[in-house]
C-alpha cells in the first residue's frame, strides 16, 4: 500500500504508528542508562567501558544516516524500515544473553545502523505526505514526541533493573520493536514520492551543496551541541547519582524523568514562540543557558547535592530542548526535494557530533560531584553559544 493514495483513514493510523515508533532511537540509548553501574559491576568492566556501548551506538548510528537517507530515497522508506525493525528485536535479545562487553558493542553497533534506516524514514515520512503548514506543524511536534522516550525510558529502565536485572532493558526493546514490527507490517505502507536512483555522483554533489550552505550546517552544529547538553548528564549522571550520592537505580530513573521532562517543556516552548524572531528569540535562550551555567558552577562550588545538580540541569535542558526543537524545524525545512538525503546527513552529523562530545566528557576525568558536572556543562554549552549567535547573524544578514 502506497500512503498518499491511501484513505484518509488508512493514513491516520499509519501516522498513529509512525508517532510510537519516533521514540524508538531514545528508548535505544536511555532505557539502560540507570543501569550503568549494575553493569559495570554484573561484566566486570570499567565506567567507561559501559559508556563506550553507547559511544558505539551514536557513531554508528550518526555515520549511518549519511547514506541512508539517500539509499531511502531510492529503494523507498518501507520495507527497509521492517527490516530493521525485525533487526532490533533480534539484536537486543542477542545483548540480553551474552556477558562479553565487546559483543555488546558490536550488537550497539548493529542496533545503531538499524535504528538509523528507521529513524531516517519516519523524519521523512511528514515530508512525504504533507506540505507547508501542515508539514512545519508535524515536523515541529516529531522532536516532542521523539523526548517521550528520553522520558519515559530511563524511569522504566531504572524500576526494570530495581525489580529484574539490567538485561530486562533489552527484553523491552526487543517487544517493543517487535510489535512496531507487526503494526508496520499490517496497517502502514510505503510513502515516497518518487523513487530516485542511488547515484554517488550526484550524492556527492548534493552533499557538496548541504555542505556549503553555511546557515544549515551552522544549524546542524547547534543540534549536535545541543543534543550534546542531554548527553553530559546520560554519560556521567549515573555514576554520580549512585557512586556519589549515595542513590540507587530508580532514583537515577527519576532524574532521567525530570529532565527529560525538561526537553520536551523547552520543545512546547519553542511551539509558543513561533512568531517571534528566530534570530532574537535563539540568542535570548542561549544567553539565559550560558547565564544558568555560570551560576550552577558558582552553586557547585558551596553545595555538592542532587538536589542542586538537578535543579540547574533542569533548567539548562529546558533552554537546550528550546534551541534544538527550533533548530531542528528550521533546517528540515531548507531542501524539501531531497528530504531522505538532507535528513540523513542532518541526522548523521549531529550524532557524530554528539558522539564526539561524549567521547570527550567521558575522557575528561574524573566526574564525581555537582561542581565537575556543571564544568562539563560549560564545555558544551559555551561552544553553543558561540554557534547560536552565529547562525542568528547569518539570518539577519540574508534579511
Amino acid at each position: 500500500m502506497h500512503l498518499r493514495s491511501a484513505s484518509s483513514q488508512e493514513r491516520r493510523t499509519a501516522t498513529i504508528i509512525t508517532l510510537f515508533g519516533i521514540p524508538l532511537s531514545g528508548f535505544m540509548t536511555d532505557i539502560y542508562l540507570p543501569s550503568f553501574p549494575a553493569m559495570a559491576q554484573n561484566l566486570a568492566v570499567s565506567e567507561q567501558s559501559i559508556q563506550l556501548t553507547l559511544t558505539c551506538f551514536f557513531l554508528s548510528y550518526g555515520f549511518a544516516q549519511l547514506f541512508v537517507g539517500s539509499l531511502l530515497d531510492s529503494i523507498g522508506r518501507y520495507k527497509a524500515m521492517l527490516v530493521s525493525l525485525a533487526v532490533l528485536c533480534i539484536s537486543s535479545l542477542a545483548i540480553a544473553f551474552t556477558t562479553d562487553i565487546w559483543m555488546i558493542c558490536f550488537w550497539r553497533i548493529v542496533q545503531g545502523l538499524a535504528t538509523s534506516f528507521i529513524i531516517v524514514a519516519k523524519r521523512a515520512y511528514f515530508v512525504d505526505l504533507y506540505e507547508g503548514e501542515k508539514r512545519k506543524y508535524y515536523l515541529s511536534y516529531f522532536t516532542v514526541i521523539w523526548s517521550c522516550g528520553p522520558i519515559i525510558a530511563p524511569f522504566l529502565g531504572g524500576y526494570m533493573e530495581s525489580l529484574f536485572n539490567w538485561q530486562a532493558n533489552f527484553y523491552f526493546l526487543a517487544v517493543y520493536s517487535g510489535l512496531l514490527l507487526i503494526a508496520e507490517a499490517f496497517f502502514s505502507g510505503e510513502t515516497i514520492r518518487q523513487k530516485k536512483p542511488f547515484n554517488v555522483k550526484k550524492m556527492t554533489i548534493l552533499y557538496g551543496v548541504m555542505l556549503r550552505n553555511k546557515a544549515f550546517m551552522t544549524g546542524v552544529m547547534v543540534l549536535g551541541l545541543a543534543y550534546s547538553v542531554v548527553m553530559v548528564f546520560n554519560i556521567a549522571g549515573p555514576f554520580v547519582v549512585q557512586e556519589h550520592f549515595g542513590y540507587n537505580e530508580v532514583v537515577i530513573g527519576y532524574c532521567t524523568l525530570a529532565l527529560g521532562v525538561a526537553w520536551m517543556i523547552g520543545g512546547f516552548l519553542s511551539k509558543h514562540y513561533t512568531s517571534v524572531s528566530f534570530a532574537k528569540k535563539n540568542q535570548s535562550f542561549s544567553t539565559a543557558q550560558l547565564v544558568f551555567v555560570v551560576v550552577f558552577i558558582g552553586a557547585g562550588t558551596l553545595a555538592d547535592n542532587l538536589l542542586v545538580l538537578i535543579s540547574f540541569a533542569f533548567f539548562i535542558l529546558i533552554l537546550g530542548g528550546f534551541l534544538f526543537t527550533n533548530y531542528f524545524t528550521h533546517n528540515m525545512i531548507y531542501f524539501p526535494n531531497n528530504a531522505g538525503i538532507a535528513g540523513g546527513l542532518m541526522g548523521g552529523l549531529l550524532y557524530i557530533i554528539t558522539s564526539f562530545s561524549s567521547f570527550v566528557i567521558s575522557a575528561s576525568g574524573q566526574i564525581e560531584t555537582a561542581f565537575d558536572m556543571s564544568l562539563r556543562y560549560l564545555m558544551i554549552v559555551l561552544p553553543l553559544a558561540g554557534f547560536v549567535f552565529y547562525t542568528a547573524w547569518l539570518h539577519q544578514k540574508k534579511q
